[in-house]
């Protein structure tokens, strides 16, 4: 049988002997136990004190209607317990993230299946009803009857969210421990696609959800997020878990931010990280944001133009690289200075035994690192390029300005 949360909210209460208890006005779901099965039941009469129905002291449900298979004596009072989310409270009206959608929305109602287990009956969470079903049956709820707003509703478009794919906004950081509500699904999620959910969020509800993710999620988020927003975050983090989240980001994504913080802040948060990332990122710090040493990163895979093909490829597997981002291997030469690129896509159709300087791409270009952004976008422009690496006064690689870096720095102009 299915059932909505706005026919069980207000419904009537009767024990194993048919004596009226009250009427339901909250339930929950404790998530420690069960995701998704209402567990406790909030049942009030007048001036009594509220009373806690457990999910297998209940015997049937029905519109309207609820009855119990113990006697009201059996009942617990009830008392404040924040492990227990509720559906009233926590649930309806609130904005969710759609995980599966990718965006926010808010719950006008909760779908409920009755399920029987070892015996027991009980309401498990299916979906949310983010459509206008779910708002006409909140307004219509004691005033017409169950079965009228059901045929009602079935004239209406549907929209709805199945249970595994919604992520509560749970700002409260306690609150976010003692629910255990999981946050698997949003680093599922494409950092961008994050990113743009959390530009329609509050300041607290984009708190809360850096918060509950992982260092290198949260790091990939921020690097996607408007600066704006980013300096706001990173300011009311704990300088601890800002410095974790900055040690995950590419040093100069990492430089870009600290770079829009006041200097105080970022020195402090440069403190806290470990001494070889601080260093990289004070190295970009140094540099004109508008050159190409204020655009590069200092992460790059570099190696001799004498190495034999099949000898990288073996490096390269015994590294731990960001192969998604491995898209170009800069060439030293035998005095340390810049001698070329090889693309890791010649690399591998190449034979094992031909050495990196045959691979090498032509024109051998390369930038200063005080050089203008300007010319950093012209010669991407005239030669097609999809790295350019950045050299000292000694023509040694200090970094590599690539594709994404440009159409970024491009889009903020």
């Amino acid at each position: 049988m299915e059932l909505y949360a706005t026919e069980l909210m207000g419904a009537q209460v009767y024990d194993a002997q048919g004596n009226f208890v009250g009427r339901v006005r909250e339930f929950f779901i404790e998530p420690s136990q069960a995701t998704n099965r209402l567990s406790h039941f909030l049942i009030s009469r007048g001036r009594f004190q509220p009373l806690l129905a457990r999910h297998d002291q209940v015997a049937t449900f029905a519109p309207g209607t609820l009855r119990l298979n113990v006697g009201e004596r059996a009942l617990e009072l009830y008392e404040p317990n924040e492990s227990l989310l509720a559906v009233r409270k926590d649930l309806m009206d609130q904005q969710i993230i759609d995980t599966r959608g990718r965006k926010v929305v808010r719950v006008n109602d909760v779908d409920l299946t009755e399920m029987k287990t070892n015996g027991n009956v009980e309401l498990r969470v299916t979906q949310v009803d983010v459509g206008l079903p779910g708002a006409v049956r909140r307004l219509l709820q004691g005033v017409v009857s169950p079965g009228m707003i059901r045929k009602l509703q079935r004239k209406l478009p549907q929209s709805a969210i199945r249970w595994e794919f919604v992520n509560l906004i749970e700002s409260d950081p306690l609150r976010r421990v003692k629910l255990r509500i999981t946050h698997e699904k949003l680093e599922d999620l494409h950092p961008a696609d994050l990113a743009e959910i959390m530009e329609d969020l509050s300041a607290a509800e984009r708190q809360g959800i850096i918060a509950s993710l992982d260092e290198e999620t949260a790091a990939a988020v921020l690097a996607e997020l408007d600066e704006r927003l980013t300096t706001q975050i990173v300011e009311r983090l704990d300088p601890e878990k800002a410095a974790d989240i900055l040690e995950e980001m590419a040093p100069d994504a990492a430089a870009d931010l600290l770079a829009d913080l006041p200097k105080e802040t970022s020195e402090e948060l440069l403190e806290e990280m470990p001494g070889q990332e601080a260093d990289e990122v004070r190295e970009l710090l140094a540099f004109d944001p508008s050159t190409a040493g204020g655009m590069m990163n200092t992460e790059f895979v570099f190696v001799s133009e004498g190495a034999r093909r099949e000898e990288v490829l073996a490096w390269i597997r015994s590294q731990e690289l960001n192969l998604d981002q491995l898209d170009t291997i800069v060439l030293l030469d035998g005095k340390a200075e810049y001698s070329g690129t090889v693309s890791v896509a010649r690399l591998l159709l190449a034979a094992p035994e031909q050495k990196m300087f045959e691979l090498r791409s032509e024109p051998l270009l390369s930038i200063a690192g005080d050089a203008d952004e300007n010319d950093v976008f012209e010669l991407f422009d005239k030669y097609n390029l999809r790295m350019l690496t950045v050299v000292d006064e000694e023509r040694r690689p200090i970094g590599t300005v690539t594709v994404d870096d440009v159409v970024s720095r491009l889009v903020k102009k």
